[in-house]
């Protein structure tokens, strides 16, 4: 069996480590540098998954289209580690407050 201490100390840092791999994954998201390095004006660097999705869809790079490509999967990880991570404050909070 886990001791208390142990089961306390995961039911905090478990929100932390998700939000440290979703910050992970967000750095990884380079569409805006992709784009403008085609010469493709952005107007932030958070561009719309609708933007590169037009873009994959139009643009005749393959090499770019799959580098595209691949900067929506870290944004889809990114989303999901950041899902689990506010999901997992919740137990969190009890855990510390329970505890």
């Amino acid at each position: 069996m886990v001791p208390e201490d142990l089961s306390d100390s995961y039911c905090i840092f478990l929100p932390l480590l998700f939000f440290v791999i979703a910050v992970s994954f967000r750095l990884l998201d380079n569409s805006a540098l992709l784009l403008l390095q085609k010469e493709i004006i952005v107007t932030s660097s958070y561009v719309p998954k609708k933007t590169i999705i037009k873009h994959i869809a139009s643009h005749p790079d393959k090499v770019f289209t799959e580098k595209l490509k691949r900067a929506l999967v870290y944004r889809s990880v990114h989303r999901f580690f950041i899902i689990l991570m506010i999901s997992s404050v919740v137990p969190a909070i009890s855990c510390f407050l329970l505890g």
